[in-house]
C-alpha cells in the first residue's frame, strides 16, 4: 500500500472515531459541568498518553518543538473540547455535528499557513463547494439559530483547525501518536489540578450514558482518533486529508440514526454523495 492511500485509510479512520465526539459530549454536558467534563477527559487522555509513551515511546521532543506541542495542546485538548461542551449547552448534537462542515477548509487554510503547503486553486473551488454543500443541506434542514452556541461553535472550529494543522506538521518528523501523547502530557499538571479543583461534590445524579460518554470522549476522541487522524494528515497532505472532515457530519447523523433511531433521508444520502464527489475532486488538486 502506498503512502497516500494508507494516509486515506488512517485519516478515515480518525474522521469516523472523532464523528461519535459531539454526541457523545452532549448527552455528558447534561450530567457533567462543562468545564469538568473538558479537564477531565484531557486529564484521563493525558495519564494514558504518559503510560504510552514511558512504554513505547524512547525519543523526547527537540526544544524547538515545545511552541508546536503547546499550541496543539490549545488547540485539541483545551480550546476544541471546551468551546463545544459549552456551545452544547445552547444547541443540539444535529446542529453542532453541521459546523464540522467548516472544519476542512479551516484546516485547509492552516495548512497553508503553519504546514507550507500550497494546494493548487482547484483544490479551494471543491473545497468551498463542499462546503458550501454542508451549508445548504443544514438551512434546508431547518437548523436553528443560537447566536452563543453558533459563535462558540466557530470558535472552536478555528482552534481546532490550527490544533489540526500544527499537529499534522509536527508528526511529520515527531510521529502521530506521540504528538498527540506528548501534547496531552503537557498539559497534565495543569488538567490534573482544574479536574481536582471542579470536582462535583456528588455523582449520585450522573447515569451510566453520561459515564460512556465521558470514556468515549476520553478515550477515543482524545486520544486513539489523533493516532490515526495525524498519521493520515501527515501521510496523505494536510490539506488533501483534511477534506474528509467534510464527511463527518454525516458520520454523526449516521451515529444518530443508528443509535438513537433518528431517520435517515433522501436528502441526507444526496448531501453526502455530493460532498463524497468534492472530496474526490479536492484530492486531485490538493498538491
Amino acid at each position: 500500500m502506498d503512502k497516500a492511500a494508507s494516509g486515506w485509510i488512517n485519516g478515515l479512520i480518525g474522521i469516523a472515531i472523532f464523528s461519535g465526539s459531539l454526541p457523545a459530549t452532549r448527552v455528558a454536558v447534561m450530567d457533567f459541568d462543562p468545564v469538568f467534563l473538558t479537564v477531565a477527559r484531557a486529564a484521563i487522555a493525558g495519564l494514558l498518553g504518559a503510560l504510552l509513551l514511558m512504554r513505547f515511546s524512547r525519543a523526547r521532543p527537540a526544544r524547538g518543538d515545545l511552541l508546536s506541542l503547546i499550541v496543539v495542546a490549545l488547540g485539541v485538548v483545551v480550546g476544541f473540547p471546551l468551546l463545544t461542551a459549552l456551545a452544547l449547552q445552547h444547541i443540539t448534537s444535529a446542529n453542532s455535528i453541521v459546523f464540522i462542515g467548516l472544519l476542512p477548509l479551516a484546516t485547509a487554510i492552516f495548512a497553508v499557513v503553519r504546514g507550507g503547503e500550497r494546494p493548487k486553486p482547484a483544490f479551494w473551488v471543491f473545497s468551498l463547494l463542499g462546503t458550501a454543500v454542508v451549508g445548504v443541506y443544514a438551512l434546508t434542514q431547518g437548523v436553528q439559530a443560537a447566536a452563543t452556541g453558533n459563535l462558540l461553535m466557530l470558535a472552536a472550529i478555528v482552534a481546532c483547525g490550527l490544533g489540526y494543522a500544527e499537529g499534522a506538521r509536527l508528526s511529520r518528523t515527531l510521529g502521530g501518536w506521540q504528538v498527540i501523547s506528548w501534547a496531552l502530557v503537557l498539559s497534565l499538571p495543569v488538567m490534573l489540578a482544574l479536574t481536582v479543583a471542579t470536582l462535583p461534590a456528588t455523582f449520585a445524579d450522573v447515569g451510566t450514558p453520561a459515564w460512556i460518554s465521558l470514556g468515549y470522549v476520553s478515550l477515543f476522541s482524545m486520544l486513539i482518533g489523533f493516532v490515526f487522524w495525524y498519521r493520515g494528515l501527515a501521510q496523505g497532505g494536510i490539506a488533501s486529508i483534511g477534506q474528509l472532515q467534510l464527511l463527518q457530519p454525516f458520520m454523526g447523523f449516521a451515529l444518530a440514526a443508528l443509535l438513537l433511531g433518528e431517520a435517515v433521508t433522501w436528502p441526507m444520502l444526496a448531501a453526502a454523495l455530493a460532498v463524497i464527489a468534492c472530496v474526490s475532486a479536492a484530492r486531485r488538486f490538493a498538491r
